[in-house]
């Protein structure tokens, strides 16, 4: 299956304001940017077939595939001034890379790219800055087995925060941490079918206006997941899962279990 990676955003809360500012999904995590570890996820699946939806930062996010270094993230052998690769990353994949504007949404990046989506009854997509370790033949299975009309990754929403329930005199009755509220949110990972396309208008959105459209109908199933999920909205984030990585605590890189 196709993966669509929405990659084309500001990004506004990981920039610190310079105008170096590398976009989100090129943000580090070990040697290698977000991006990367979501397209290795998806390729450990064998979902090897990427489109890439480009915008704000699109000529470092080409740069960094145009002159990929192998010798990054594999072992390697230095004879006679020649590199002998002992493993490699992306030499089995295929990558398209296609600007769909600075400003766009992204249901209207979505809808720019669907002439190279043709054929392809089922695809994924994907925010490009979530890290996870879920099961993804397992999402598809049961996605392809209802019939819907897509699916999303349900998370419990993260964070510290505490709810805290408020009674008409205002004394305090309950403090709950939201971890452990009966609440879902969207973990960012999707599968989708065609039908996507008929519920997303002209600088539409992909959550608020298709999958609503699809929830509406009765078409949209979600995959209610409490594993291993991390998002990376800001700076203080995306420095945990670094130094998460350098300790060798990597849950979401399946690939490494092989």
């Amino acid at each position: 299956m196709k993966v669509v990676l929405f990659c084309g955003g500001y990004g506004t809360r990981m920039r610190t304001g310079g105008s170096g500012d590398m976009p989100k999904p090129m943000q580090l995590v070990g040697p290698r940017p977000l991006i990367w570890h979501v397209m290795r996820y998806y390729a450990h699946f064998g979902h090897k077939e990427f489109v890439l939806c480009l915008g704000y930062g699109a000529e470092q996010i080409k740069n960094f595939f145009l002159r990929y270094e192998e010798t990054a993230s594999n072992d390697f052998v230095l004879r006679g001034g020649d590199v002998e690769l002992l493993g490699n990353d992306i030499s089995d994949w295929t990558i398209s890379f296609i600007h769909t504007g600075v400003e766009s949404s992204i249901g209207e990046r979505l809808r720019r790219v669907r002439e190279h989506l043709d054929g392809e009854e089922m695809f994924l997509a994907n925010y490009a800055d979530v890290l996870t370790d879920a099961p993804l033949p397992e999402i598809i299975g049961r996605f392809a087995a209802s019939g819907a009309g897509g699916t999303l990754m349900a998370v419990p929403p993260p964070g510290t925060f505490h709810c805290v329930e408020v009674g008409e005199n205002g004394m305090v009755g309950q403090i709950t941490a939201v971890t452990e509220m009966p609440l879902w949110v969207n973990g960012g990972y999707f599968v989708l079918r065609q039908e996507i396309f008929d519920h997303i208008p002209e600088n539409g959105d992909l959550l608020v206006d298709g999958c609503k459209e699809l929830a509406k109908r009765g078409r949209l199933m979600a995959y209610p997941y409490r594993g291993y999920w991390r998002p990376t909205d800001t700076v203080n984030q995306r420095m945990e899962l670094d130094r998460a990585y350098t300790r060798g605590e990597r849950p979401w890189a399946l690939w490494e279990r092989v």
